[in-house]
């Protein structure tokens, strides 16, 4: 086999992800001698500063996304023969609280001394603080 220069066979792609959610990215790359790889954001050098950065054989992944993680990425693989580079765009956005996709029911019929469960599940980003009332009391946690 001759020499070869670097050749991607894969891609991050655009991606948009909520607050404290992960990603992971991978970059694969042919040539001869084998490529190396590094990644970049915003045109700067990746660092693994952070535990929940990490960044290993063509793959990044960060761990608790924070809205500062957004930016341009960039996968470069190289040998002594040449650099390819790749391009994402990583979107960490935040989300008010919304239930238009897992709404309460108004009424839920419950035979006396029956178990109930209501699930409260909205949508947003960072998680937040969920509380009960009934009518306008709050509810407190009890034995049943």
């Amino acid at each position: 086999m001759f020499p070869a220069p670097p050749h991607l066979i894969e891609k991050p792609q655009d991606v948009q992800k909520l607050i404290d959610d992960s990603l992971v990215w991978e970059c694969k790359a042919t040539g001869k001698p084998k490529p190396s790889y590094r990644w970049m954001k915003n045109g700067e050098n990746l660092e693994s500063a952070e535990e929940r950065i990490q960044v290993a054989n063509g793959i990044l992944s960060i761990s608790r996304l924070t809205l500062s993680d957004t930016g341009m990425y960039q996968c470069v693989a190289g040998n002594k023969h040449g650099e390819v580079y790749s391009n994402a765009e990583l979107r960490v956005i935040a989300v008010a609280p919304d239930f238009s996709h897992n709404q309460l029911k108004s009424q839920t019929l419950v035979k006396v001394g029956g178990d109930i469960l209501i699930e409260c599940k909205p949508m947003m980003s960072p998680w937040g603080v969920i509380s009960w009332r009934k009518g306008s009391e709050p509810l407190q946690g009890s034995s049943r």
